[in-house]
């Protein structure tokens, strides 16, 4: 399942992409705790500074919805994200993602030419596999807490400790 969003997003190629956030944290996290959640969406990221309207990360959904229509698609420019979360111009994708609330989230994966997975992580990769959601410290409390609530974490992965 996984292999065949990471194929649909492949054959669009967006600039700078990546299947990143649950795609892989909850993969990583049901392998951990021994159980299966399901798959709420996939978030594609992608960053082209040359085109930052919402209507191209749409114009991208809509084309992963007719490649593979059995998945939920998010897709989101990285480079017009900094307005939205107050912060100075992202860099690339990878940049975007080291902004993310949550340690853990900020991983991602794409395929490559060689039909090869590459993973991309902002993090000490270790993070991954230590049972824990991590607050990034250039977020609040406060909206760490929100999110946790929020995704229910806790809930779906009841032996998962907060990391402040």
């Amino acid at each position: 399942m996984r292999m065949r969003a990471l194929s649909a997003v492949r054959f669009l190629a967006p600039p700078d992409w990546l299947i990143a956030a649950g795609f892989v944290r909850n993969c990583l996290w049901d392998s951990q705790f021994q159980q299966k959640t399901p798959l709420n969406d996939i978030d594609v990221i992608y960053f082209c500074p040359d085109n930052v309207t919402a209507d191209r990360d749409l114009e991208i959904e809509h084309q992963l919805q007719l490649i593979a229509p059995y998945y939920e698609w998010s897709v989101k420019n990285q480079a017009r994200m900094h307005c939205r979360n107050g912060d100075k111009s992202y860099l690339n994708s990878l940049d975007a993602m080291s902004y993310w609330p949550e340690k853990q989230t900020a991983i991602g994966v794409k395929l490559n030419k060689v039909h090869r997975i590459e993973i991309a992580h902002c993090f000490d990769l270790e993070l991954q596999f230590n049972k824990k959601i991590s607050r990034n410290p250039v977020r609040s409390v406060k909206l760490f807490e929100q999110r946790v609530a929020s995704k229910k974490w806790l809930q779906n992965w009841p032996d998962l400790e907060r990391e402040y």
